[in-house]
């Protein structure tokens, strides 16, 4: 029965969720109260659980397809520091096969790479078929960190602004699906969610001097997000936004909009059975030294 598969499924991997979900539990008590006072209303932990676990049995359905018909899927994600990219990408991958779906962050470019033409290093980590790649953080950058930052001309940035779309639609004349997300915070949430990083020691490393540097730069970074969404916004490639506040609701939100983008299907599978154990009658199993062995101390 599909249900007593799901309730099986959901007492039998509530550790490993559970533990993902410490994440966003390890903050000092004064913090965790007041964000408990500007999140009255999120989603109960088994309902989440629930709806999480039937979206993620879709997302294996939809890894299937695009492995089965040899697809090439590209989902970008875009946002604020702290709006809950990598939370939702986290989950996305959780039950997925490495081989087929793949997260690609690439770090800042090296002097290198500056010279080149600015989508070069991005190609490289394009799909083939039967694959998906996720990325956390994209080509958008030089309409974003980089613009704010000053490590972009405005020359670049209109040379960018005009190269994107043409850009993005040889992508999808290449046979790719290229999906764009941005998710979307208010000030007052990005400000908590930089405090829990501050406070919990678990998190400090998700702060950068960038990151810092998004607080004082606020509103230019909200001016040059609207000419993005503006200038990049194309029917083969449209952007979506994620409203980001409420985080579980929007890896919820995100998961199950991203699956209504794609028209995959069940694919039929072969039954799958277990063959005998060969046993060789002359075979010994050799007693391997202690020293081999990590130590049981837990």
């Amino acid at each position: 029965m599909a249900m007593d598969w799901l309730e099986a499924e959901l007492a039998d991997t509530l550790d490993e969720d559970y533990e993902l979900e410490l994440e966003d539990a390890q903050l000092s008590l004064e913090i965790a109260k007041v964000y408990k006072r500007s999140h009255p209303d999120t989603i109960q932990r088994a309902d989440y659980f629930r709806a999480l676990i039937r979206l993620q049995s879709e997302l294996i359905k939809l890894q299937d397809w695009v492995q089965h018909h040899q697809k090439k899927v590209v989902v970008l994600f875009e946002g604020r520091d702290s709006a809950g990219k990598g939370g939702v990408i986290k989950r996305i991958t959780q039950r997925l096969n490495p081989r087929v779906v793949r997260v690609v962050a690439l770090p800042a470019p090296s002097d290198r790479e500056k010279t080149q033409w600015y989508f070069q290093r991005y190609v490289p980590h394009l799909p083939a078929g039967g694959e998906i790649v996720l990325f956390d953080r994209s080509w958008y950058n030089r309409a974003g960190v980089e613009r704010v930052m000053g490590f972009a001309t405005e020359a670049q940035v209109s040379q960018f602004f005009n190269d994107v779309p043409e850009f993005e639609r040889m992508l999808v004349r290449s046979g790719i699906i290229l999906v764009k997300y941005w998710f979307s915070i208010t000030d007052e949430e990005q400000q908590m969610r930089f405090l829990m990083r501050i406070h919990d020691p678990m998190k400090q490393w998700k702060l950068s001097p960038m990151d810092l540097q998004s607080r004082v730069r606020w509103e230019l970074y909200t001016k040059a997000k609207e000419e993005m969404l503006h200038r990049t916004n194309i029917p083969e490639a449209p952007w979506y936004i994620v409203e980001g506040n409420d985080k579980k609701r929007a890896r919820l939100n995100c998961i199950d909009h991203l699956l209504g983008q794609i028209p995959y299907a069940p694919v039929a599978h072969e039954d799958i059975s277990l063959p005998e154990r060969v046993f060789n009658p002359d075979y010994e199993r050799a007693v391997l030294p202690p020293e081999l062995y990590v130590p049981g101390k837990y």
